[in-house]
């Protein structure tokens, strides 16, 4: 087919049509919807080749080519031609064959490992027999095609759902509906959770900045500097926190700090305050401390357990970590101890602000009849 320069096409109108869907769609390949642009451009004979050159970043005889492609075989010229391409040589069997091996533990097989690999299951297939020569990489795109991942793993822990899980998690989620009415009457809801051991580490040399073309690098070697516990308050209406460093995570350290920041709620009729079964939360000089200390004027709500998600104090500290104690360079205990208390008030006027908690009570009831069913 000869590249000449064409005098001209015109677009059926069912064709400009389909272009101009294409087009509007989102997920259209680039360069399909850049050949549905030089079409559209074509079809008006005082369109200017060079000036189209440049706006669609192709050649001339690209251009020519394609407005001779599609005389020939019409609105088909916007998408590639099929090639051939080599045979596969891995049958259909073949490769739902090595999708269930993928999916067997070693240990099944007599094997010591642990996991997959590609290349391990490629060998495994070899040497059962399903099939006779793989390359790793080949086995990576079936596992891709299949949505398999042998090389991925996550830790996941499973609650028990008894009697005593649905009736925590109840309260805590009746609390969270109703935390607006509770305020109007005067009662307040808490959250508390802690940071513990937070290492004050100092890198061994200076931290080199980020530069055009060049990442931030953090030496690698460090000096420890002790622990920090770190113990924070949020109030769930706007997101704020109160914090505390803790010398120790444990039951005498917890109730000297819990004073200073329960003192700014002591108008308030009540205290719903929610926590996790840590051993310092639910030890029995705590609690005595608690009982003889505020009474029925504070309320404890114990997160069920591996439950401790529905903490919102919880959410607080994953989002405080990440903004303030990721990459830190502490040169002493008491350092980092001034940093905590310095970001404090700043997270309250930059980032806090209350958690849009959308899982109720009755989204814990239908999770807990498909568990059980």
């Amino acid at each position: 087919m000869r590249r000449r320069k064409p005098k001209g096409i015109t677009l059926t109108r069912s064709d400009q049509c389909e272009i101009e869907r294409l087009l509007g769609d989102g997920r259209t390949e680039q360069r399909v919807a850049r050949r549905g642009r030089v079409l559209l451009a074509m079809k008006d004979s005082g369109t200017l080749v060079n000036d189209l050159c440049q706006q669609v970043e192709m050649t001339r005889i690209a251009i020519w080519y394609l407005c001779r492609r599609y005389e020939a075989i019409g609105l088909k010229a916007i998408y590639d031609a099929p090639r051939s391409g080599r045979p596969r040589e891995v049958s259909a069997s073949q490769r739902v064959g090595i999708e269930q091996l993928a999916c067997c533990e070693p240990a099944g097989l007599g094997l010591a490992m642990t996991h997959w690999s590609t290349r391990s299951l490629a060998e495994m297939a070899v040497q059962r027999g399903l099939v006779s020569h793989i390359a790793h990489s080949t086995v990576s795109l079936i596992l891709r095609d299949a949505d398999l991942q042998p090389h991925r793993s996550r830790y996941w822990i499973t609650p028990t759902l008894d009697a005593e899980f649905l009736q925590r998690a109840g309260r805590i989620l009746w609390l969270y509906e109703r935390s607006e009415a509770l305020k109007a009457q005067g009662e307040i809801a808490l959250a508390l959770d802690e940071k513990p051991n937070i290492q004050a580490l100092q890198r061994t040399h200076p931290t080199q900045p980020m530069r055009p073309g060049q990442i931030e690098r953090q030496e690698f070697e460090y000096e420890r500097h002790g622990i920090v516990n770190f113990l924070v308050l949020l109030n769930i209406y706007n997101g704020h926190m109160r914090s505390c460093c803790l010398d120790k995570n444990d039951s005498a350290h917890l109730c000297q700090a819990l004073p200073k920041l329960l003192q700014p709620f002591y108008s308030y009729k009540r205290i719903h305050l929610i926590w996790d079964g840590g051993p310092s939360h639910i030890s029995n000089n705590t609690l005595s401390f608690l009982r003889s200390y505020y009474g029925p004027w504070l309320r404890i709500l114990f997160t069920p357990v591996h439950a401790s998600w529905l903490n919102q104090a919880e959410l607080l500290l994953r989002s405080f970590s990440a903004r303030y104690l990721q990459r830190g360079n502490w040169t002493s205990r008491q350092h980092l101890i001034e940093h905590l208390y310095c970001s404090t008030p700043e997270y309250n006027r930059l980032w806090a602000q209350p958690i849009n908690w959308s899982w109720t009570r009755r989204d814990l009831h239908d999770w807990a009849q498909k568990k059980l069913s």
